[in-house]
């Protein structure tokens, strides 16, 4: 394993215990899972290149596909309870059946 690879995976478990550890607000939240799926999308081209595997070069861009729209509905989910409520704690969120 290269210097690189430990990098991303370390940047992966970073993003993935800042997920974990500190959920007080929902932008946070997003920024992690932001951070995570970036990870995992230079990860994954980085595997592909290394391993000349062609055919499955289309997985990095489908999973940024998939990252556009999970951040996408992730900030309307914010601007809505934010606007609602007033709030964006996520701890809270159970508390007004969102």
């Amino acid at each position: 394993m290269t210097s690189i690879h430990a990098n991303i995976i370390l940047a992966f478990i970073l993003a993935l215990l800042g997920l974990l550890m500190y959920r007080s607000h929902m932008m946070s939240s997003l920024l992690c899972l932001e951070g995570l799926m970036l990870s995992l999308f230079v990860l994954s081209t980085l595997l592909i290149l290394n391993n000349h595997h062609t055919l499955s070069a289309m997985m990095p861009i489908i999973l940024m596909v998939f990252a556009a729209c999970e951040a996408a509905l992730g900030l309307a989910l914010l601007i809505m309870v934010s606007n609602t409520y007033g709030l964006d704690y996520v701890q809270n969120l159970n508390l007004l059946q969102c």
